[in-house]
Parts: structure tokens; C-alpha cells; sequence
């Protein structure tokens, strides 16, 4: 089940961006593991998954966790004719492991002015090493760059071969949006040397 390993590394190098009780958004979002590291951090998550099954563990982790209070579920098809979210719901917005081109404006819609977009899925070339292989499912390479706009401030963009814990393509990025990007990095949310990096590379994180 989609959500079950262990946080992305992406995700947790950049939750510190996101301000101090933010509302976040985990889309498809699977058994919730980036829902509950954000819970964690001190936000308040909508976590979105066709799964009822997977946002069953998501909401008994939570409990567990004590954090259930912070947490709101949303059972909708991500995919279909009805899209379940309101624009500039959001302060941050989580996407992994997830590729549905047809909605990516409706995501980046989400987010308010000053929003956090965090995603890391796979791209071409990681049919040669297992699945997802259908290229629809499959980012082109520098395509999550193509698909912001002016207003928006990359802060990290990567891509490329990645061994650790399986090989595998991805790409990925960290993007704030509007014209208060720029304050939010001269602020001092970003790590020191990371901001506005762009690399295509071996990753090996």
C-alpha cells in the first residue's frame, strides 16, 4: 500500500519551510506517512486518498500518535470529472509517489500566496529499473520546472538516478509561491547553501 515506508527524505529535508501551524496538504496520500510527519511538525493536514483502507491505518496511527485532532481525512477520486478541494486552501501542499497531469493546475490552485509545493515522484528512464514504467505516470526530464510559472520561486529542483534503499529515477522540487517567496528565503527558512538549487545528477540520498 502506497504510504506504508518510510517519510521521503525530500519531504523531511524541507518541512521546515512551512511556517509554525500551517494548513498542509497531502495529496494522495496513501497510509499517510508524510500526513503524520506533518501532524508531528505541529501542522494542521487534510490528507486526500481514493483508499478508504489506507485512510483507515492513516486515522488509527494519528490516534495512536495522540496527533488524530490535527488531522482531517478526505475519501475522493483525484482523478475523476468532480475535484473535491477549494483553491487557497492550503499553506503547503505534499505530492509523492503520485502523477496525475491533468489536475496540476487544481494543485498548485490550492495553495494561498506564500504556499510550500514539496513533490518528489518518478520520472523517465525508471522503467529500467521496476515500476511505475508507463510513461504517464512518468515526469520528462525538467518537466516540474516547465510547469511553474513566474510566480513562482524554486528553491530546490533535482533529478536524475537514485541507488539508496533501490535504484530508481526520480525527480523532485521545492517551490514557494508569489511574490513573498523571496521573503521567506531571506528570512532564513532555507538551509544555508540549498536555496535555489537546481542539479540533475546521480542521487545518492
Amino acid at each position: 500500500m502506497h504510504g506504508t515506508q518510510a517519510p521521503s527524505r525530500w519531504v523531511q529535508r524541507w518541512l521546515h519551510l512551512i511556517e509554525p501551524g500551517s494548513r498542509v496538504v497531502d495529496l494522495a496520500c496513501g497510509a499517510g506517512r508524510h500526513s503524520l510527519l506533518a501532524v508531528a511538525a505541529g501542522h494542521r493536514v487534510l490528507a486526500v486518498d481514493r483508499d478508504p483502507a489506507a485512510l483507515a491505518l492513516l486515522r488509527q496511527a494519528a490516534e495512536t500518535a495522540g496527533t488524530a485532532q490535527a488531522l482531517s481525512l478526505v475519501q475522493a477520486d483525484l482523478e475523476g470529472p468532480h475535484w473535491p478541494l477549494n483553491p487557497g486552501c492550503a499553506d503547503a501542499l505534499i505530492v509523492t509517489h503520485y502523477l496525475w497531469r491533468e489536475r496540476f493546475a487544481d494543485w498548485l490552485a490550492l495553495l494561498a500566496p506564500g504556499g510550500v509545493f514539496i513533490m518528489e515522484t518518478f520520472a523517465r528512464g525508471n522503467a529500467a529499473y521496476g515500476k511505475p514504467s508507463n510513461p504517464a505516470f512518468l515526469l520528462e526530464p525538467g518537466e516540474l520546472l516547465a510547469r511553474l510559472g513566474a510566480d513562482w520561486t524554486v528553491v530546490a529542483f533535482e533529478q536524475g538516478l537514485e541507488t539508496d534503499p533501490q535504484p530508481r529515477v526520480l525527480q523532485r522540487i521545492v517551490a514557494v509561491k508569489s511574490s513573498e517567496a523571496v521573503d521567506l528565503l531571506e528570512a532564513g527558512h532555507s538551509a544555508a547553501g540549498s536555496a535555489r538549487s537546481t542539479r540533475t545528477h546521480r542521487i545518492n540520498s
